[in-house]
């Protein structure tokens, strides 16, 4: 527990939020500054990454030379403490026949410390989905609706990025965006190759620094391009909210923190009005109730939804029946190639910002629309290749000297194409309360069941036709070998953006949350993580939470100087 304005067992905040990252950080920063005491409830252990980082460290100096362990899935250097696809004592289950993985992050400032960092914006496709193509729902909002908190959001965490000059794809008004790094040599490669056939290549949107970011409180650096992101930032230059939201919204003397704070249930004062909430000291066990006028729900997709189904019988505020269906994840295929051309290339720096500079946004809406392609949905390519180890597909079975010559040789002739797809809702994914299993604190766990529709297979096996059409234009040689779908599609929750369980809607009666994520049946419970969202987009989800986060808290903070739920 850190130190704040509120005694957590005593005193009654103004809100309470629970979940520190991306939505929540965004909450207690707007809230407090707007005057408001919150009480901020974190299920992982308290986390700063400029005391705990070791940003310079080779991996030949960590246990297992950084080899993944269970309770380091990403390597013993990364950004994950507490967490990961299984937690000790705090299991989930799977109806048969499915196969769903839950990364859960057990830290101060969630998953903001280990993410990808990719912040492309929606587009009016995305808020309108239905409308376009007959599958899904509409937003009760659009894109006109949400951009200027759009804007707004990437000043605040520091975006880079260009223009991107396509359909359904927003471009940034000037002045929201630092200038992009330049492209890396296999970059540019790919960018020739693709653009050649017919495929936009441009600066991809990233949440890492190229400018400083001066601030009283939380200073923030511009990225020196040689460390991993993935281990978290010393300097600030990758946006993560214990760096950024958090210490600022400390600064205003008006949030307390409370770590290792495992949440139970949301506590009634009434049919309709929500006086706090329960939660487990994860260190003690012990069981506490805090108090407030608000209760602001952050945890991410699935436990702000496992929270809402075990707080009544049914599910709090699930008057529509919506609660816990409508799950979806972002689909997910790898492709790679080895370039001969770029064998034995001169060896130099071309780190750079962590993750890709350019990527592949989609690029057939035109043939959707016409009916010319057989699945509704976008996806885009995420951009890897650099110097590293390559991987033994692009190696010479050989040993010793040889292989340490191969190494050399291959390395940084290896290029990929990650793709990232939407899938759509479909009555056989979801999530419920498991009816006889619970964690170590007693509390019912998340029960999955996923499924990929025929839209999603389809949409990968084009993705694959197309990768390949690049690594052939590039005379390179596909590593693996070309797979149906079904084999090539990642796990459902495997890319870690869950969403749409609890879904914004028109009305209570086909949605569980107004556009500011109040719930229709509790008026003084508000949503602001994925959960709410009422599609997926093919485009990475934290951008967007972190607009409508902005959005509904000061929509929150004015209602409340108003009167409201005195």
């Amino acid at each position: 527990m850190t130190s704040g304005a509120i005694d957590p067992a005593g005193a009654t905040a103004d809100v309470i939020i629970v979940g520190s990252g991306a939505a929540g950080g965004m909450a207690a920063f707007i809230l407090t500054k707007a005057g408001l005491r919150c009480l901020l409830l974190e299920a992982g252990r308290d986390y700063d990454p400029q005391k705990e980082v070791n940003m310079m460290a080779p991996e030949s100096d960590a246990p297992l030379r950084g080899a993944a362990t269970p309770d380091k899935p990403f390597g013993y250097f990364d950004a994950t403490v507490g967490g990961g696809w299984q937690v000790e004592g705090e299991p989930y289950t799977m109806r048969e026949g499915t196969t769903f993985r839950w990364y859960r992050s057990r830290m101060l400032g969630g998953r903001t410390n280990h993410w990808g960092r990719h912040v492309p914006r929606w587009g009016p496709y995305d808020f309108k989905p239905f409308s376009r193509d007959g599958h899904g729902v509409d937003w009760p909002i659009s894109y006109d609706d949400i951009a200027p908190f759009y804007d707004r959001v990437e000043k605040m965490i520091g975006v880079n990025g260009g223009r991107i000059e396509l359909e359904n794809h927003p471009d940034s008004p000037p002045g929201c965006l630092m200038p992009p790094p330049k492209p890396r040599v296999t970059e540019m490669l790919i960018k020739a190759a693709a653009e050649n056939i017919g495929i936009p290549v441009r600066a991809a949107h990233t949440a890492v620094l190229t400018r400083d970011m001066p601030n009283d409180v939380a200073p923030r650096s511009a990225c020196f391009n040689a460390t991993p992101c993935a281990r978290g930032c010393t300097i600030g230059a990758m946006f993560q909210t214990t760096t950024s939201f958090l210490p600022m919204a400390r600064a205003t003397g008006r949030l307390t923190v409370v770590t290792d704070a495992m949440v139970a249930r949301v506590v009634m004062a009434g049919a309709n009005r929500a006086a706090g909430v329960e939660y487990v000291d994860r260190k003690t066990g012990m069981r506490h109730q805090a108090k407030a006028r608000v209760v602001v729900l952050a945890a991410g997709t699935c436990e702000t939804t496992r929270l809402l189904l075990n707080s009544a019988p049914g599910g709090l505020a699930n008057t529509s029946g919506q609660l816990g269906r409508n799950l979806t994840d972002s689909t997910g295929a790898s492709f790679r190639a080895y370039v001969p051309a770029l064998a034995n290339r001169p060896r130099y720096n071309e780190d750079g910002i962590g993750g890709q500079h350019i990527y592949i946004p989609f690029w057939l809406y035109k043939e959707q629309k016409n009916g010319t392609l057989d699945f509704p949905r976008g996806y885009h390519f995420e951009i890897g290749g650099r110097f590293g180890i390559p991987p033994a597909a692009a190696l010479p079975r050989v040993w010793g000297a040889g292989l340490k010559k191969a190494v050399r040789s291959a390395s940084g002739a290896t290029i990929s194409l990650t793709l990232r797809g939407e899938m759509i809702p479909n009555k056989d994914t979801f999530c419920e309360i498991d009816p006889t299993t619970k964690d170590r604190f007693g509390i019912p766990v998340l029960r999955f069941a996923f499924r990929w529709s025929q839209h999603e297979l389809n949409q990968v096996a084009h993705g694959q036709r197309s990768a390949h059409a690049v690594f052939k234009r590039m005379n390179a040689a596909i590593l693996g070998p070309e797979l149906p779908p079904e084999q090539l599609i990642t796990a459902g929750g495997e890319i870690i953006h869950e969403l749409g369980t609890a879904r914004m809607g028109p009305d209570a009666r086909s949605s569980v949350v107004n556009s500011y994520g109040q719930t229709w049946d509790v008026g003084n419970l508000v949503l602001m993580d994925g959960s709410i969202f009422a599609s997926g987009a093919h485009k990475n989800p934290t951008l967007t939470i972190l607009a409508l986060a902005l959005r509904a808290s000061e929509r929150l903070a004015a209602q409340m100087k108003s009167g409201a739920f005195a």
